[in-house]
């Protein structure tokens, strides 16, 4: 088991997903691509400002991207927001996030050697991307590359928001995908295994080897 350890220099719960009406808007894009501010206004009852300050927030931690729309009538071209998920949406915020942790992950690897590890370098930078990212959205992820699962126990999210956990698992396990598609390499979320306790949360992984 590895417990990563690195830090970015950000406090905890700092992500832009530390605020529920972030959470919602980020499921809401995640739910369906191209959505405009006005459709978010009407589906989240917050101001336009609000919703406008939201997204930036979110483009600018590297979980949603925005294009203008193409039109072939007359008309402003309005804004549309898509949540990332490093295949189809890239946010290059995310790629250079991902570019950091690989080669802060790579010097402590050299500087703390261990056991020749088991999974390929594209993987473990992979590994490395997504730690940091928990990380920063308030986790204290304990990664086991032999079973390739990431326990998120206890869960930051269970007990202060309860009500919502259907809702942030959804959210925060497709932000761990776009993570590990920004990555570039064999693993992908393969979902979360089940627990009669709320607080207890472990995510599978897969290798691209491991699939039929």
């Amino acid at each position: 088991m590895n417990n990563s350890g690195m830090t970015t220099g950000r406090p905890a719960g700092y992500s832009a997903i530390s605020n529920y009406s972030r959470v919602e808007i980020l499921h809401l894009v995640q739910d369906r691509p191209d959505r405009t501010v006005a459709e978010l206004v009407s589906a989240t009852s917050l101001h336009p400002n609000t919703v406008r300050e939201h997204l930036q927030r979110l483009i600018d931690d590297g979980y949603v991207v925005s294009a203008t729309e193409h039109r072939t009538t007359r008309g402003r071209p309005r804004v549309l927001y898509s949540a990332t998920d490093g295949v189809t949406a890239c946010s290059p915020v995310q790629h250079r996030k991902a570019r950091a942790a690989a080669q802060r992950g790579d010097l402590m690897r050299r500087v703390l050697p261990g056991d020749a590890p088991e999974l390929d370098t594209a993987a473990l930078h992979q590994i490395d991307a997504l730690v940091e990212d928990l990380v920063d959205a308030g986790f204290d992820p304990l990664v086991d590359e032999n079973e390739l699962t990431v326990e998120l126990t206890p869960c930051a999210h269970a007990s202060s928001q309860a009500e919502h956990r259907e809702v942030l698992c959804s959210v925060h396990l497709g932000i761990m995908q776009s993570v590990l598609s920004s990555a570039e390499g064999p693993l992908s979320v393969d979902g979360m295994r089940s627990s009669c306790d709320p607080r207890e949360c472990i995510v599978q992984l897969l290798h691209a080897s491991q699939r039929p």
